[in-house]
């Protein structure tokens, strides 16, 4: 199980537009790429303009088709609406327990 950390800062008077984006375009074309297993978008508390997002992949080789291949895309498509460019980082999962996520299970 792979996954990728995207860090973003939305501009505060877009902080609804960019939650729209992300509900009504960007996670049902995760849906739809090959090894997608789940997300889980957070918001801080103490600042509503700055979200993680946790994607989960079966594989590195799915995570990466998709950078490729419709990445390009999603940051065209948040760009008006972000401070600068999103932070992403990549991890393998170790452990996890709510949802079976290390197992390539969403609950």
């Amino acid at each position: 199980m792979f996954t990728r950390v995207v860090e973003v800062r939305a501009k505060k008077d877009k902080i609804a537009q960019f939650t729209n984006v992300l509900n009504e375009k960007i996670i049902p074309l995760l849906r739809e790429q090959a090894g997608f297993v789940d997300i889980v978008t957070m918001i801080s508390t103490s600042e509503p303009e700055r979200s993680l997002s946790i994607s989960f992949w079966q594989s590195e080789a799915d995570a990466q088709a998709y950078n490729e291949r419709h990445y390009p895309h999603i940051r065209e498509l948040i760009t008006d609406l972000t401070e600068s460019s999103p932070r992403v980082q990549t991890y393998n999962v170790d452990t996890s327990t709510t949802h079976r996520i290390g197992q390539g299970k969403a609950a």
